[in-house]
């Protein structure tokens, strides 16, 4: 299987129809189809369902284009790390993470390298535990940022200085809005917006289950998420209360929502990780000189 085959692959899947990838990619149409003809005989399988204007994929298809657009970003990583061994350090690093607040102190490590490495870019991926561990097993992220608990033990890490505060967002009109904190009782009769993360038991800790101990199991929850912006669409629109983190929400004076924390407090720490024996490219290696210089006498 040659990789510019995959190329070739991938922008068909993309623009839909042979014609539009054979103009994108300069080649003819009969060149195209002839070359995914073969990838199919190659492989044993359907990719595609043709009509007259466009082009389908099949179950292969689609299992075939998230493989293939996971071996062209890695290529694509592995050739500018290469192309960025020389003298003056630059390239790329690829950092993941949930959303929080402090992604800010990651931004402070990356301003202070911009200074004397400006030729160094960073791409940030942003999901929840599962997504990021997942990339980064795959080597297709060299950092990931993790929000406890998650499970560490496959990694290297570092403790962020940094502590996420949880509580309830919420319409301003909504009768828990009076109160200043809210308090698990609070909680038990209302519909529930949950983190994903947060409802896991896969855990030998859970912080979250634990502040509500055996009323845990009671909870309305009538809606999960991995990430918080849609969480806050859902609770405009009424649908319940969403169990999150403060300050990645917008609960600013022209927003209809609040933010009040849990009472007694709820805090997450957080973890940078990066997968254990894990060669970088000069820009990562730099990239974790400096987060270790920063933070391991946080």
């Amino acid at each position: 299987m040659e990789f510019r085959v995959l190329r070739y692959f991938l922008t068909v899947a993309r623009e839909g129809s042979i014609t539009g990838a054979a103009d994108f990619l300069h080649v003819t149409q009969p060149t195209l189809s002839r070359q995914l003809k073969d990838l199919e005989q190659e492989l044993g399988k359907k990719l595609f369902i043709r009509s007259s204007h466009s082009i389908i994929l099949t179950d292969e298809g689609m299992l075939l284009r998230k493989r293939a657009e996971e071996i062209v970003a890695m290529v694509d990583k592995l050739e500018a790390e290469f192309s960025s061994m020389e003298e003056t350090i630059g390239g790329d690093v690829y950092i993941g993470g949930g959303e929080t607040d402090a992604m800010r102190q990651i931004a402070r490590v990356v301003k202070n390298l911009q200074l004397s490495y400006p030729n160094i870019r960073y791409h940030l991926y942003s999901g929840n535990e599962d997504d990021v561990t997942e990339r980064l097993d795959k080597g297709l992220l060299d950092f990931g940022i993790l929000i406890q608990p998650a499970d560490l033990s496959k990694y290297n890490y570092i403790n962020i200085p940094a502590k996420d505060v949880w509580g309830v967002v919420m319409r301003k009109d909504s009768p828990l809005a009076f109160k200043n904190t809210i308090q698990a009782e609070d909680l038990l009769n209302v519909p529930l917006i949950c983190s994903r993360q947060a409802m896991k038991q896969t855990f030998s800790k859970n912080e979250f289950a634990d502040w509500f101990g055996e009323d845990f199991n009671k909870l309305n929850v009538v809606t999960t998420y991995n990430l918080a912006y849609n969480a806050a669409l859902m609770v405009e629109e009424g649908i319940g209360y969403a169990i999150t983190l403060d300050k990645i929400v917008d609960t600013s004076s022209d927003s209809n929502l609040c933010f009040r924390p849990l009472e007694p407090r709820l805090e997450s720490g957080l973890n940078i990780v990066w997968k254990k024996h894990q060669v970088f490219s000069a820009a990562a290696d730099m990239f974790l000189k400096e987060i270790q210089r920063k933070f391991s006498n946080s």
